[in-house]
């Protein structure tokens, strides 16, 4: 599958490219073991956390190779801030035993969502699932495979690679955002089939290309990531982001 090509190390370098200081949020290096598998995971915390409080929270999968390195680079440049400002739970796992989720790593499923919904206190027992690149196909795989678990899904770039209507059909009633980078290669092209495909089914989709951006989007990283928050928000709310 051409996707899988992005290789690790070209999305690690674009991945480490500082754009600013990171914010203060309270970041955890967790390790638990779910079904007999040891899984590395990274929680982020909002500010003034109350464990006797509900949070809106993401699960978040990382691009690339997925491993921990990758997970701390997308939550530095993607997910702290928001989550800091916002009173959002973030929590992105490393690819189990370097299993990449779309090829096996899902079997820590559904057992890691369920850790996730009883550590914490989750606004409506139900989490926002988003991923880029690799993370992206995670996030669609994930979301379909459990989606009594899902307010949202968000794909920056991602869509669901096994589309079988039965699939496709398991993400009715979640919002749906899905971005690509109008430089990327291929991807555009077949999100967009996708999302045509989902809004033929009555479901609520937002697609987007960014204009001048490759595969990383840049405009959804840093000071961008608010819009992906915007659009959780959104969801949470009952009112689906749609164009």
């Amino acid at each position: 599958m051409t996707k899988k090509l992005f290789t690790r190390l070209g999305i690690s370098l674009a991945l480490a490219v500082t754009m600013g200081a990171p914010a203060k949020a309270e970041v955890q290096d967790k390790t638990a073991t779910i079904k007999g598998t040891r899984v590395q995971y990274v929680v982020v915390l909002p500010n003034n956390y109350d464990p006797n409080k509900a949070y809106p929270a993401v699960l978040a999968f990382p691009p690339g190779g997925q491993d921990l390195e990758t997970v701390h680079s997308t939550v530095d440049h993607v997910w702290k801030t928001q989550a800091e400002t916002r009173g959002y739970i973030v929590v992105e796992p490393a690819a189990p035993g370097g299993q990449m989720f779309f090829e096996g790593g899902d079997k820590i499923f559904p057992e890691f969502i369920t850790k996730i919904l009883s550590d914490y206190k989750i606004t409506g027992g139900k989490l926002h699932i988003a991923g880029m690149s690799n993370g992206g196909l995670s996030a669609f795989l994930v979301a379909s495979e459990y989606p009594q678990y899902a307010w949202s899904l968000t794909g920056f770039p991602g869509f669901l690679d096994d589309s079988t209507d039965a699939k496709l059909s398991a993400l009715k009633g979640m919002c749906i955002a899905m971005y690509a980078g109008e430089l990327d290669s291929g991807w555009p092209q077949e999100m967009a089939a996708q999302a045509k495909t989902l809004r033929a089914k009555g479901f609520p989709v937002f697609f987007a290309i960014e204009k001048g951006e490759p595969h990383v989007i840049e405009t959804l990283r840093d000071a961008g990531a608010h819009r992906l928050f915007d659009q959780f928000e959104q969801a949470r709310a009952g009112n689906c982001a749609k164009n």
